[in-house]
């Protein structure tokens, strides 16, 4: 893993009273300066190195990159702290919390023009489209690595107005083919702009810090589409 290029800094985030209103998260600038907004969201195992490297990576393709730090600096290594973290996490709690991330990134200089996406990482990835049926004046872009909703979450998938991209493993034992055929067909019914590929991989096959899921040329292809996605959805407008 290369060496990380950006910082830690705050920002408002609704409901956050008992920090003072304050959120925090990884900033991670384009080379160029400026560019469109993307927020990163983490795995089950928090805003570890994995996830401010997969930010570098989005800011040196031309994106001013904000991965918030959701689980208020804790982070696992073990699946089972991962999962107890995870289970802690109140999801429209932080959907909320994504609202001032966008708002930090639009009101952000670096920012232009002045359109925003959401991506994540399983966890993430159910965030980032519940993020964006709660929220979805903020968001021009969603791209979503195998996560899918959690069934005990109500989801209005008829306020999602930004096109969705999903990414998904055949071997997937966390995320079976079946949840995300009826994820890809419910956000279809819903009148949802949505592509989902499948890829001969496993669960979070795009984590190249964990080898025994990591799988390279499906990350590859992965991330290929993703930049093309964002490129038409964030730059080519």
């Amino acid at each position: 893993m290369s060496e990380l290029r950006g910082s830690m800094m705050d920002f408002r985030a609704p409901g956050q009273e008992t920090a003072g209103g304050q959120a925090h998260g990884y900033l991670s600038l384009p080379p160029a300066g400026t560019g469109p907004g993307l927020i990163v969201l983490q795995e089950w195992w928090g805003l570890v190195d994995h996830i401010k490297s997969v930010a570098d990576r989005f800011a040196e393709a031309g994106y001013v990159v904000l991965a918030p730090d959701l689980y208020k600096g804790k982070s696992a290594t073990s699946p089972d702290d991962a999962q107890r973290l995870m289970m802690a996490l109140d999801l429209p709690f932080a959907a909320q919390a994504l609202g001032g991330a966008a708002e930090y990134l639009l009101a952000h200089d670096a920012v232009h023009p002045k359109r925003v996406g959401v991506l994540g990482f399983c966890m993430g990835g159910q965030l980032a489209l519940y993020a964006a049926t709660i929220h979805p004046e903020m968001f021009d872009a969603v791209v979503d690595f195998y996560g899918v909703f959690n069934p005990n979450v109500p989801v209005n998938l008829k306020a999602l107005r930004a096109p969705v991209l999903a990414h998904f493993g055949v071997h997937d034992a966390s995320i079976p083919r079946d949840k995300a055929d009826r994820l890809l067909r419910d956000m279809a019914h819903a009148g949802a702009e949505c592509d989902g590929y499948f890829y001969e991989a496993g669960h979070a096959f795009f984590n190249d810090s964990r080898d025994v899921v990591y799988n390279a040329q499906a990350a590859q292809l992965a991330w290929t589409r993703t930049l093309e996605f964002l490129h038409i959805n964030l730059e080519a407008h």
